[in-house]
């Protein structure tokens, strides 16, 4: 594939691949919907009800001592849930760069994101079989759902750079956690209103939950078919199609990424401070469960805020980024991010209000945050390279984010206090900003061969 040549922009209104602007607002608008698709497993099955509900199933099956033994293996059944993430993310972190690298060197996206999002799909639907003691089959599905939406979005990710120019693709990222935060929002109502009025529906509590993750998977790839109508394949030029073995391709990629160490430097920070955040999404409904004595119609709307004010969000600190530029507009949520951390410690247990305070700042900087990370990080990917180079922050994002829930369970086991586990994680967001702050975007975004936009 052709590389860009640094300081020269593409025509107005022209993308690289030369389609027209009303085609790449067409492919825009499908693009969205894969957000809109997917976040309803990140909301309602990682955030608010998979946590709680497996960690109950590990505790009916625990022995005396309250530890389960998977493979033999003795983990306390509080720590299973954030073991099961962990494992996930290690299985995501071998196939996200060779997947990424397939669909470069094939030109491919649509076929391996089809592929990805029903399997991940597949296993959210089958979570409906969760009851009893099957704790091991709730971490398996777990493990396949978490690491085939990681995969999805090396894909989804990919586009972004082929469906806009430079200087909107703050704007088009921020939509696209907008729409996910929408749908993540419609749903968590919809799920309010079966969970608490599971009676009148002549559901036990356990059915109703088993209908809330199914759902989801529902949900996820109904909604997949738009993005697979609308978005299109890109032609690999003749004689770079070629595909070798996956860690063949592995082994290319990072070979290939050593020559952009300024890109490598952002990785590195992202990985850090994304870390913090994909920890405190994936744990938070399980730390107001278990640490703070909130019951799940609690969490339910405190999620349902936080979908609510991410929208405003990522919309808000989209436009701060056009004043301000986006590394310094992500600087500043690390601080709000840390300050959120430090009020969750020290909350109380049994106060609700506080507890839908503290949702409502996470809500405000959640979004932006991320989709300016995937603005930015767009601008530093060398042309003809997005899926490689994606598949490397999607390891970022999800891939490399094990440490995070690593040390959150370890904390819980070794203490039994989820207060301890939560304080930990400060220590990611203050180094990440450090990194992020030591990073100069600009000639970041030359040395990748890219136009820079005048505010980054």
């Amino acid at each position: 594939m052709s590389t860009g040549t640094a300081g020269k922009a593409d025509p107005p209104g022209q993308p690289p691949d030369g389609t027209t602007a009303a085609a790449r607002k067409r492919e825009q608008q499908g693009w969205y919907f894969y957000d809109f698709a997917c976040s309803v497993y990140s909301t309602s099955v990682l955030t608010v009800f998979l946590g709680p509900y497996l960690t109950s199933i590990a505790k009916a099956a625990a022995d005396p001592d309250g530890f389960v033994h998977p493979l033999g293996i003795p983990v306390r059944a509080g720590s299973l849930f954030a073991y099961s993430v962990s494992a996930s993310i290690v299985v995501a972190v071998i196939l996200m760069p060779i997947v990424g690298a397939a669909a470069d060197r094939t030109g491919r996206k649509k076929p391996l994101l089809a592929a990805a999002a029903y399997t991940g799909a597949a296993a959210t639907a089958g979570m409906f079989f969760l009851d009893g003691h099957r704790y091991l089959l709730g971490a398996f599905l777990l493990i396949v759902a978490n690491a085939s939406i990681s995969v999805s979005m090396v894909l989804y990710n990919a586009y972004l750079p082929q469906i806009s120019e430079p200087e909107e693709r703050d704007a088009v990222s921020s939509r696209g956690w907008a729409f996910g935060y929408t749908s993540g929002a419609l749903v968590l109502v919809l799920n309010l209103i079966l969970y608490t009025g599971h009676d009148s529906f002549g559901l036990a509590e356990s059915d109703a939950v088993r209908i809330c993750l199914a759902s989801a998977g529902v949900w996820w790839g109904a909604f997949t078919l738009v993005p697979l109508r609308r978005l299109r394949d890109r032609r690999v030029p003749d004689g770079e199609g070629a595909v070798g073995s996956g860690w063949k391709q592995l082994r290319a990629t990072l070979r290939d990424m050593r020559r952009h160490p300024l890109t490598l430097s952002f990785l590195l920070a992202y990985l850090v401070y994304n870390d913090g955040i994909q920890t405190v999404i994936s744990q938070a409904s399980l730390y107001g469960s278990e640490e703070l004595g909130l019951d799940q119609t609690t969490l339910i709307v405190a999620v349902l805020l936080v979908q609510i004010l991410a929208v405003a969000g990522a919309l808000g600190m989209g436009r701060l980024a056009r004043t301000y530029g986006a590394k310094r507009t992500i600087l500043g949520s690390l601080i709000v991010w840390t300050l959120i951390l430090l009020s969750a410690y020290l909350l109380p247990a049994d106060a609700p209000v506080f507890f839908f305070v503290l949702a409502a700042a996470i809500g405000l900087v959640l979004g932006g945050s991320q989709a300016l990370s995937r603005s930015l990080f767009s601008h530093l990917v060398p042309r003809g390279k997005e899926a490689e180079y994606f598949s490397a922050y999607e390891m970022s994002d999800r891939g490399l984010s094990w440490l995070g829930p690593l040390v959150f369970g370890l904390a819980y086991q070794l203490t039994g206090s989820y207060r301890d586990a939560i304080i930990s994680l400060v220590a990611f967001f203050a180094l990440g900003a450090v990194l992020l702050a030591r990073v100069p975007v600009r000639r970041a975004v030359e040395a990748a061969g890219n136009p820079v936009p005048e505010r980054i």
